[in-house]
């Protein structure tokens, strides 16, 4: 089966049918160096081909097979039910919802973790669970020594991010939130600021950088505090740049979630996470709170 889908994609080539294919086989794939796109600055570009670094393991494929037939047929008793699973009735009056809770490893293996190692940079960042198994605790060091490769500028920051969503077959699925108006979140910090990131689907490719930010600034000391981030708040920017039109975020295409900190103020730091949800905020009017440009102004 394998060999066969091979060969017609050989026939028909192309290169984004090859990228389509390999989203596909990726499960069947192992010890291949298919997702690891950033290379580091003088560094010598890959000679092998993606196809000859694959491996392919035909009792894997049917084991990933035999899975993707089973979450399918969930999906679809799901569908039966009303929107993600649950009665239309229930959907449409909730208030709140909780999107992630850490109370067990199996919690935070749904997590990544990076700095700027990969962009050769110093900073360190761990994620384990906190005392008594009541929340993720992430924290490091941040070091803001830029790389010495003759081309990074700056450097120092460590995030954690959501592994996005993936239905049977590999397919992107996403979080609708259209009905909720704000972002819920317990945490425990040390003082410093952090930046929160969503991820939304981009229409166009050009757009794979773009996300949404907004600070969140924690306050220190042993108590916990409860933060509310209306989804008005946050602003578009790409690839660090605050973007001159903005636009509210797509409520019903969320792809992921992070937090990020960067504020060049070498030292460990440390923030934990009881949980993160959502919530329907009636007293909360605020379509978007930037001004947006009509960028077809008659002359």
């Amino acid at each position: 089966m394998t060999m066969m889908l091979l060969n017609s994609a050989s026939l028909r080539g192309g290169c984004c049918r090859h990228e389509t294919l390999l989203q596909l086989l990726g499960p069947l794939l192992s010890h291949s160096k298919l997702y690891s796109s950033y290379r580091r600055p003088g560094a010598e570009p890959e000679k092998k081909t993606l196809w000859q670094n694959a491996d392919f393991s035909f009792k894997k494929g049917f084991d990933v097979l035999k899975t993707q037939l089973s979450l399918l047929k969930e999906e679809t008793q799901n569908h039966l039910v009303g929107p993600e699973g649950r009665p239309l009735s229930q959907y449409l009056l909730e208030q709140t919802r909780v999107l992630w809770q850490f109370r067990s490893q199996e919690d935070l293996n749904k997590w990544v973790i990076s700095s700027d190692v990969e962009i050769g940079g110093k900073s360190e960042v761990y994620l384990k669970l906190s005392r008594n198994n009541q929340g993720a605790l992430l924290y490091g060091t941040l070091n803001t020594e830029a790389p010495r490769d003759g081309e990074t500028k700056y450097s120092g920051y460590c995030s954690m991010r959501a592994k996005p969503r993936l239905g049977s077959f590999r397919r992107k699925k996403y979080y609708d939130w259209s009905n909720f108006n704000s972002l819920y979140l317990r945490v425990r910090g040390d003082g410093r600021p952090w930046m929160v990131n969503i991820y939304t689907d981009p229409y166009f490719s050009h757009q794979k950088d773009d996300l949404y930010n907004y600070f969140m600034f924690t306050r220190g000391g042993p108590y916990w505090e409860e933060i509310k981030i209306p989804f008005s708040k946050f602003f578009l920017s790409s690839r660090g740049r605050v973007q001159d039109s903005q636009h509210p975020i797509w409520l019903d295409k969320i792809s992921t979630l992070g937090f990020t900190i960067g504020d060049k103020v070498d030292g460990p730091f440390q923030l934990e996470i009881d949980f993160i949800g959502l919530l329907n905020d009636r007293a909360h009017t605020e379509e978007f709170a930037y001004e947006m440009y009509d960028k077809n102004t008659p002359v």
